[in-house]
């Protein structure tokens, strides 16, 4: 796929968990797609494949939330297989806690899916207000 393919799948990825439909970047996960969380903090690793993207991140990391998620992208940069968006998070955790989240997200895209995703956030935030996720990933 083309530069401009990459960043079109990552807007409308984004287009759509603006308007809280958090299934759209699970569809656009590719089987071998891996999730990384870089740093030393809790919640720091690898989540692969799919299988283990949805049901040990994602699936849980919602369940968290009382109202939904959304995130809206602020800024989308691509060059090749790249894709980089600068992005706000907005929820409520199931204790009432709000969960407003800065991201920075390095996508590669492979053949029209989501093959990795390297998420930097606001980690002082994850570990005030999230718990801890389990299994811890490798």
């Amino acid at each position: 796929m083309s530069t401009s393919e990459n960043k079109a799948l990552v807007t409308e990825i984004f287009r759509q968990l603006a308007q809280g439909n958090t299934r759209a970047l699970g569809q656009a996960l590719a089987e071998d797609c891996r999730w990384v969380f870089p740093g030393d903090w809790s919640w720091s690793g690898v989540w692969e494949p799919r299988s283990a993207v949805l049901d040990g991140l994602l699936r849980p990391l919602m369940a968290q939330f009382a109202d939904g998620y959304r995130s809206a992208a602020d800024l989308i940069v691509a060059e090749g297989d790249r894709v980089v968006v600068q992005a706000r998070g907005y929820a409520t955790t199931t204790r009432g806690e709000p969960y407003h989240q800065t991201y920075c997200f390095i996508f590669r895209v492979v053949d029209g899916r989501i093959a990795e995703i390297v998420e930097h956030c606001d980690t002082a935030l994850v570990e005030r207000v999230l718990d801890r996720l389990t299994p811890a990933p490798r």
